[in-house]
């Protein structure tokens, strides 16, 4: 009954098409009649924690070296349906995944390093089987090929170049490029590795399937170099030294496979969608729970949040310290030292751990955030543990350091900035109280351009957070730095003013916006392209439209079509409209 209930709404919702692929997902992907969910899970107690090692993830070179020089390289990286071993005790699981070939391809991706004012060239191509391997929605308007296949296309995160290169939600294609969305434009995208070196990732972008796509596994690291501003810092280097540790939360069923639940929240309107995915088995480079064995000396983790709604705060068993030299994909102007770092999902963090420092030969990794952040359930045995160091007697010399400097970039005056926007987050809910979807600024998606900054200037924004919820705001191509956070007062009266004028200007901001401040968290005061919107706070923040290491003009024209979107980076919020595009002007 339930199934019937669901088509007659898709039919009089979206027409005869997305009945056809609503029954498609109920039978590929869709959990089968009233089973329960306990029944099709697998039981993640019989997993033994800490059993295999760290993977190293393989590594594309983004340049050649010719003679000595770096030259400009062409990578063909595919996307390819097949199966991993995300635990030697559970079932192979079917996955989507990149690599330059099927026999290759790794969940996470291959990283790919690039090299400061060498460009890259990648043709990303699509492999992936005519359906998916997970259920998704097609009320949330997502891409829908007349013809099958899965839509992707891929987002370079925290990456300043062309809009043409940037992996819009409607740039999306499917194998063999068979069909592509409305605004795809071109096979090979361009990276100009023109902007500040630092740590980036890359991942599918498509519409309204971002979610089910990374969840299938289309997620990878990219590492932008730049030796004679890195090299003088002597930070630990090479590859048993300096480590990617891509991290992300995933259940399985028993035969393997990855677990989704195929029943929205609110089934009448949406008959798969839920506001938040969280998985119990936390995976680091493609494995549950590994392990690595470490000497007694300094090593650098750049730490990745793959995770499509999970926040992680991070922190060591036997209390050893973070030393923090980067966020997001620039570096600190110093090193800050703490005991837990908070990642959202998509945020990067850039640490030092000295593991000299360790009273123990064994540290955990470990997670108390609660799930949905902040006000959720606690952690459980299964995710609260996310890796063991296994750490070496024998002490040695250790020629890396720690400088008191980093790198300093040019300053951010709020008096130089250009104008002040507001940006608003709403919920909407059902009449159960449940979510139904997710607007900025009151509009969907694909309304109209509102935001239209202009490039070489900065701009202030208050984001202002009308929700329950946490929010990890993405800006594609700009920076910002966060000024700082205000919580609001009279919550309900301004958010109800909010939600019939949509104006907060009209409504007064200033009124509103007194509450007690938080203040902004040292390692969080830097150049960043994520930043976690508190729920009921009015978070300001100062964006530069161009390059932060010179303050010059981009190395491409940044007006093309199809521009560029800031979003929610839940990725299950982004799916449901918690996304709007944005145009570059000269």
């Amino acid at each position: 009954m339930e199934i019937k209930s669901c088509l007659r709404i898709m039919t009089r919702a979206r027409g005869m098409l997305l009945l056809i692929v609503t029954m498609t997902w109920l039978v590929a992907g869709g959990d089968a009649g009233d089973t329960k969910k306990e029944d099709r899970l697998f039981n993640l107690e019989k997993l033994e924690m800490f059993v295999e090692d760290l993977p190293h993830i393989p590594t594309l070179h983004g340049f050649h070296s010719v003679n000595g020089l770096l030259k400009p390289k062409s990578l063909h990286i595919g996307m390819f349906f097949k199966k991993w071993k995300f635990h030697r005790d559970l079932p192979a699981t079917p996955v989507f995944a990149y690599g330059t070939s099927k026999r290759t391809a790794t969940v996470p991706g291959p990283t790919i390093e690039a090299v400061y004012g060498v460009d890259t060239y990648v043709t990303w191509r699509n492999h992936l089987p005519s359906t998916h391997i997970l259920p998704w929605d097609p009320t949330i308007s997502p891409a829908i090929p007349k013809h099958g296949g899965v839509p992707t296309v891929v987002h370079l995160h925290g990456g300043i170049h062309e809009p043409t290169s940037d992996g819009n939600a409607d740039s999306w294609f499917t194998a063999g490029f068979k069909e592509t969305g409305s605004k795809w434009t071109k096979k090979s995208t361009h990276y100009v590795n023109k902007q500040h070196p630092g740590n980036m990732w890359y991942h599918d972008h498509a519409a309204g399937l971002t979610r089910v796509n990374l969840l299938a596994g289309l997620l990878g690291a990219y590492i932008l170099r730049h030796s004679s501003v890195e090299s003088p810092l002597r930070l630990p280097t090479g590859r048993e030294f300096d480590r990617p540790l891509v991290i992300f939360d995933r259940s399985f069923r028993r035969d393997g496979s990855i677990y989704m639940n195929a029943t929205g929240n609110n089934p009448s309107i949406h008959p798969q969608w839920q506001p938040e995915y969280f998985g119990d088995a936390i995976i680091v480079n493609g494995k549950a729970w590994p392990r690595l064995t470490v000497r007694r000396r300094k090593y650098r983790f750049r730490i990745i949040n793959a995770s499509n709604a999970r926040f992680f705060r991070f922190f060591f068993s036997n209390g050893l310290d973070f030393t923090v030299i980067g966020s997001d994909s620039a570096y600190l102007s110093k090193p800050e030292r703490t005991k837990s770092v908070l990642l959202a999902p998509s945020e990067i963090i850039d640490v030092v751990v000295d593991f000299s420092k360790s009273k123990s030969e064994t540290a955990i990794l470990a997670n108390n955030a609660p799930y949905p952040y902040p006000s959720g359930d606690p952690v459980t045995e299964e995710n609260s543990k996310v890796m063991k160091f296994i750490i070496k007697n024998k002490s040695e010399v250790d020629t890396s350091t720690i400088p008191k400097k980093l790198i300093e970039y040019p300053p951010a005056h709020v008096s130089t900035s250009s104008r002040t926007r507001y940006i608003a987050m709403f919920e909407y809910v059902s009449s159960a109280d449940e979510p139904t979807h997710l607007y900025i600024n009151g509009l969907p998606y694909n309304a109209p351009i509102t935001e239209t900054p202009k490039i070489g200037t900065s701009e202030v924004w208050e984001v202002i957070n009308l929700t329950e919820d946490n929010h990890p705001l993405h800006i594609h191509l700009g920076l910002f730095k966060v000024l700082e956070q205000t919580a609001l007062v009279k919550t309900e009266e301004f958010t109800d003013c909010m939600t019939k004028r949509n104006d907060a200007v009209k409504c007064n901001i200033n009124k509103y916006a007194i509450g007690n401040k938080t203040a902004v968290t040292a390692h969080e005061r830097g150049w960043k392209n994520v930043f976690k919107m508190m729920p009921g706070h009015v978070t300001k923040i100062l964006v530069r439209f161009s390059y932060i290491h010179s303050n010059e003009s981009y190395a491409f024209d940044a007006t093309q079509e199809p521009g560029y979107v800031y979003h929610c980076h839940i990725l299950d919020h982004e799916d449901n409209m918690m996304m709007r595009p944005f145009a570059m002007v000269k």
